[in-house]
């Protein structure tokens, strides 16, 4: 190795030891001075790029990781990060395709192939998101946060017992990963307080509010599980309290959003010809979620010419491939308005081409993503033969309901009481206005009917679906298919109406969410504890 090759060694090395220590400023002096000395050195680009998003500069490190690839075409991580940065600017088709190169270049360290995973379950595609977690523990195992991944995959993809076997394996070497422990309470119902006690104390004692936000959740789950309320309500107020710390919710832009939508789908858009995909395939299960939207999903998916493909973001994806905005934000206002006059023949197309891959065959599919109805309108003008499933809820029970539940990287709403209130008032006029434009167009299906009485409306709801009746949609629960939803445990019971109400356990503990929800249009009736 010569002088000049020394050099830059030396500031490669110290310029990842920087960004490892969390000194993005010094990492960028070394950027600089290995720059300085060969701007064709793939190795001080990536540097580059890593620094950059350090620093939240997406638009140097696209370049710079576009250097990369550039320079180097099968550099495998450089393909990875440049999907990732697609995908935060919004921009799913250049994504999908840095993803391909990516894979192509078949990347042998763990970091690189767990990001290709995040990336995948970015673009929809779990199963290949497993594969590539499965590959990042395999080469790494000691790394607690691929196995994380992989679990969430498995859980997703309806693989609970391999998700168990995998975080109890990660719990017995690594005790204190807290996501770990949350997911671990989902997958089975709790019978003692003992480890519900456990996970909150831990929740208590630590300083970080990522973990604190697992653990009070997963003690929460377990206390509701044994029926202690007062205990687990404290749980879901800690967990929620410190995720809300984590977040930044920007409650005016989602109100911009709603009304966006509202402006841009009105009556003279709703009364204008198009000529959509005549597929008939798509089944969509939208609403708020845990509402029922699987139990609804898991009755369809019963009968024998359909099938789950699960919670698909494809529709989202398509509609911003096809829009024309320069805006990376697809629910900025200007994007939504650009969005009502996209090409609803080739949105059409586009989105059962990007979901094919999450199909197995039968006549139709189900995609189960609670918020398409937000993409309603679209959906029937690209769809016209297709079918939606709108799940309606009490909204005290549908409120409390995502309040109680820790989610990944959406429904920013839901962590807050009066928050979460807004946003369903909000949702609900919505919906409200989808009803009055395309009357008859989608199914309402009540929770709360459904789980009383199943058999005359999964009966209505087979039939609006143009489907034969099959008895065997009464026996949804004892399917051995995957379950890709928090409510993995609860679907193979027998329908019940435990969770009907359950809202009124908590009593004066839930106030502020009934205040709010009264104050914004929706009154809720007395409550207490039953």
């Amino acid at each position: 190795m010569n002088d000049r090759q020394q050099r830059i060694a030396s500031h490669l090395r110290d310029g990842f030891a920087a960004l490892n220590a969390g000194d993005a400023a010094r990492a960028a002096q070394f950027c600089k001075a290995a720059m300085a000395i060969d701007r064709a050195h793939p190795e001080i680009h990536f540097l580059v790029g890593l620094t950059a998003l350090e620093m939240d500069d997406l638009k140097t490190a696209a370049s710079a990781f576009g250097s990369v690839v550039k320079l180097a075409p099968g550099h495998g991580a450089g393909w990875a990060h440049l999907a990732r940065i697609f995908i935060r600017l919004g921009q799913p088709a250049r994504a999908e395709q840095a993803l391909k190169k990516a894979v192509a270049a078949a990347p042998a360290d763990a970091a690189t192939a767990d990001l290709i995973g995040i990336v995948a379950s970015s673009l929809g595609d779990q199963q290949q998101a497993k594969d590539w977690y499965a590959r990042a523990v395999e080469r790494a195992p000691d790394r607690p946060a691929y196995r994380v991944n992989l679990a969430s995959a498995e859980i997703f993809l309806g693989e609970t017992a391999a998700a168990e076997r995998t975080l109890t394996r990660l719990l017995s070497e690594h005790k204190d990963t807290a996501q770990a422990q949350w997911l671990l309470s989902s997958l089975k119902k709790a019978e003692s307080p003992a480890r519900a006690d456990e996970l909150m104390e831990k929740a208590q004692k630590t300083g970080d509010d990522h973990a604190r936000a697992f653990l009070a959740y997963a003690a929460g789950k377990e206390y509701e599980d044994i029926e202690a309320w007062e205990n687990a309500f404290h749980a879901f107020e800690t967990g929620a309290k410190a995720k809300r710390r984590t977040i930044s919710y920007d409650e005016a832009a989602e109100e911009a959003m709603f009304a966006a939508l509202r402006e841009t789908f009105d009556a003279g858009w709703a009364a204008e010809t198009r000529a959509g995909h005549d597929d008939p395939s798509p089944i969509f299960v939208v609403g708020q979620p845990r509402t029922g939207t699987t139990l609804i999903e898991r009755i369809i998916a019963s009968h024998s010419m359909a099938e789950s493909a699960g919670e698909l973001q494809q529709f989202g994806l398509s509609v911003r491939r096809l829009t024309k905005s320069e805006n990376p934000d697809r629910w900025a206002p200007e994007t939504i308005k650009a969005s009502g006059q996209v090409d609803v023949a080739a949105l059409g197309g586009e989105y059962l081409r990007a979901s094919s891959v999450m199909q197995k065959g039968a006549a139709r599919f189900i995609d189960k993503l609670p918020g398409n109805y937000l993409h309603i309108p679209l959906i029937l003008a690209a769809l016209p033969n297709a079918k939606i499933v709108h799940l309606t809820r009490d909204p005290m029970d549908s409120c409390f309901a995502s309040y109680k539940q820790l989610f990944a990287e959406a429904y920013y709403h839901s962590y807050d009481q009066e928050e979460m209130a807004r946003h369903h008032a909000r949702y609900l006029k919505l919906m409200g206005q989808w009803r009055n434009l395309f009357p008859g167009r989608f199914f309402d299906i009540s929770y709360e009917a459904t789980v009383a009485d199943l058999e005359p409306n999964a009966r209505a709801l087979i039939d609006y679906l143009d489907l034969p009746w099959e008895d065997q949609c009464l026996a949804f629960h004892e399917q051995k298919t995957a379950v890709a939803t928090a409510s993995a445990v609860q679907v193979r019971e027998k329908p019940h109406t435990r969770s009907v109400g359950r809202w009124r356990r908590y009593g004066e503990a839930l106030a502020p969410m009934a205040r709010a929800l009264g104050a914004a249009g929706t009154p809720v009736e007395s409550f207490g504890k039953l």
